[in-house]
């Protein structure tokens, strides 16, 4: 049994298009539906009951589009709304968080972890239960970067500014002695190479995002819903609220792809 039905995925922007780069990879007969709330981004600084709206929203127009599952491509999102929404719809959920935490478990060998995130993933404090319920020893740093969402979402994640912001908010992270990073926001990885000049190669740097496409593979095929293998030219959809120019030069600088389906719509 296969479904061949499209797999739908949210995030607050553009940072999701890093865990659709992962799924392209690792799931390739799968077709991929985006939407990214670009118009109303970052969600980081917006109040929790704000951020389950819009959430919903964006689920509700992807159920629309009849996807075989959801993936919450956004830990803003999975921090504050992931089990509602679970409770809620009847097809499989996924997001970025318990993934990501136990991936850094994997990896860390002094048991310090520190994650980066947006002021509503960090103040939720899901990763340090995520983490805390596997390894109760297990330290975990926090730290809320509320500059690098705008950054990326402004297609200035190459520049001296990146570069500049990058140094100053991680600095906080000297005399930790963490040996594990979690990128705990999907945007974050298009500033990994600032990320890893800043923390040095001794630290490894965690992929929240990659980490979750691992559950969905496993999870279309405990639920048989992987799609089969057709020499189909997969027909992938990108919506977004924004600025549709930004969006199509990020998408095709991430995805390297020339020929992007990018359409803009209109939530409630």
């Amino acid at each position: 049994m296969s479904n061949n039905n499209p797999i739908g995925f949210l995030d607050s922007g553009v940072g999701g298009l890093t865990v659709v780069k992962e799924a392209m990879k690792q799931l390739p007969n799968e077709t991929v539906y985006y939407v990214g709330d670009t118009l109303r981004c970052p969600y980081g600084p917006r109040p929790v009951e704000q951020i389950k709206e819009f959430t919903w929203e964006m689920t509700q127009f992807l159920l629309k589009k009849n996807v075989k599952m959801i993936v919450i491509a956004c830990n803003t999102a999975t921090a504050v709304a992931l089990e509602d929404i679970k409770k809620t719809i009847r097809i499989p959920v996924v997001g970025v968080i318990n993934p990501g935490a136990r991936a850094a478990l994997k990896l860390t060998n002094n048991k310090k972890i520190g994650v980066i995130g947006t002021a509503a993933t960090i103040n939720s404090g899901e990763y340090v239960s995520s983490i805390h319920k596997k390894s109760p020893k297990t330290d975990v740093y926090g730290l809320a970067c509320p500059k690098f969402v705008p950054i990326v979402e402004s297609k200035e994640y190459e520049s001296k500014v990146a570069e500049q912001v990058v140094h100053e908010t991680l600095s906080a992270f000297e005399g930790k002695d963490i040996d594990t990073l979690v990128m705990g926001c999907t945007h974050y990885p298009l500033l990994r190479p600032l990320i890893r000049k800043e923390m040095g190669d001794k630290v490894e740097l965690i992929d929240s995002g990659a980490e979750a496409v691992s559950e969905v593979s496993m999870l279309l095929d405990y639920y048989d819903i992987a799609a089969d293998a057709t020499e189909k030219e997969k027909s992938h959809e990108f919506f977004m609220t924004g600025s549709k120019k930004i969006f199509e030069d990020i998408s095709h600088d991430w995805l390297k792809m020339t020929d992007v389906s990018v359409n803009r719509i209109t939530l409630p």
